[in-house]
This record gives structure tokens, C-alpha cells and sequence, in this order.
């Protein structure tokens, strides 16, 4: 692990953002929890990110589960796999939960059913790198989500997380590179 302060920590704007920001609004208010952080800090959690576990990452190519990480990967991301099911995924070993993931991340992104997003929220909340924890479209662990936000991380619920990176038209990587107020955080 790296020494410095932790990947949940935003810094302070140092440039305007370049998104969309009325495009980025529209998909937002399609989210149903309304503690969900708003359009700057979601545009920093996403152009802060690079290295996401994703827990539930489907073995089908047809499933959401699937198609999504295989964008972000695309896009920059560096995917980390958890699914206790499957070997390897899109070339990665599969870890079979996400404690199995000794690589820091900025990001745990979770493709499982709200009754079991949980213990996911539960158990992200105990890395010591304090990921962003982003539970995709349709999945609510709110008792949870409460507890993590009050620990002080990010969470983000109910929220599709390729409709949100749509809506930034860039990729990660380049995106992190090219904006000069994210220049600075330490990873």
C-alpha cells in the first residue's frame, strides 16, 4: 500500500470542469437515492479512478455485469475481477471476494443483488486504501451505505456507472491526464 493521503479524498478544484454538465444532471436524476453525491463530486470520483474491483463481474459477455467492466477496461480502467465462480475474466484471475483483492483500488464497483450488496459495502469499508464504493443501477444497500458515509467514504447508489462515464465523453486515463485539477492526487 502506498503512504500518503487515501484514494477517497478528493482535492480541491483546481480547473472548471469539461463535461456535460446537464447531460451528466439528466443521469443522475435517474438514481433513486437522493444522498447520492452531486455532479462535481461525481465527476471527480470517476476522473479519480483507475483501478476498480469489480465484485459480481459476470462470466456471460451478454450480461450488464459484463459488457460495463469490459467498457471501463476499454476506457483505461484496470479491472480487477471478483466472482468465486470463475477463474479468469477479461484475461484477470478472478478473486473470489473482494478481501481476495490485495492490489489497491481506488473503486469497488458492485454487480450483485441489493441483499447481498451489503456485506460488499461492509467489507469495502474495511480496506485500508478507502475505495469509492459504487453500487450500479438498481442496487440499494442503504442501511450500509449509511454506515460507509458516515465513516467518511464515497458511496454512490442505484447509479449507472457507464451512463455517468457517457456523459464525460473521455476515457479514464486520458481524462485524468488532461484535467490539471487531478494532477496532484497521490494514487
Amino acid at each position: 500500500m502506498t503512504s500518503g493521503p487515501r484514494c477517497n479524498t478528493l482535492g480541491a478544484m483546481r480547473a472548471e470542469p469539461t463535461f456535460d454538465r446537464a447531460a451528466l444532471e439528466t443521469v443522475l436524476s435517474a438514481s433513486s437515492d437522493p444522498q447520492n453525491p452531486d455532479v462535481d463530486t461525481i465527476y471527480r470520483i470517476v476522473r479519480d479512478t483507475l483501478r476498480i474491483a469489480v465484485v459480481g463481474l459476470s462470466r456471460d459477455p451478454s450480461k450488464p455485469a459484463r459488457r460495463i467492466p469490459s467498457y471501463l477496461a476499454a476506457k483505461g480502467a484496470d479491472i480487477f475481477p471478483v466472482n468465486p465462480f470463475a477463474e479468469r475474466i477479461l484475461g484477470r484471475p478472478a478473486r473470489d471476494r473482494l478481501g481476495d483483492v490485495t492490489e489497491e483500488v481506488d473503486m469497488v464497483l458492485v454487480f450483485r443483488p441489493s441483499d447481498q450488496a451489503g456485506a460488499v459495502v461492509l467489507e469495502a469499508m474495511e480496506r485500508e486504501e478507502r475505495p469509492y464504493i459504487w453500487l450500479q443501477e438498481g442496487i440499494r444497500a442503504d442501511a450500509e451505505a449509511a454506515a460507509a458515509r458516515e465513516a467518511g467514504l464515497l458511496v454512490v447508489q442505484d447509479l449507472c456507472i457507464y451512463s455517468v462515464h457517457r456523459a464525460f465523453g473521455d476515457t479514464f486515463r486520458r481524462a485524468r491526464d488532461r484535467d490539471p485539477g487531478t494532477a496532484d492526487i497521490p494514487r
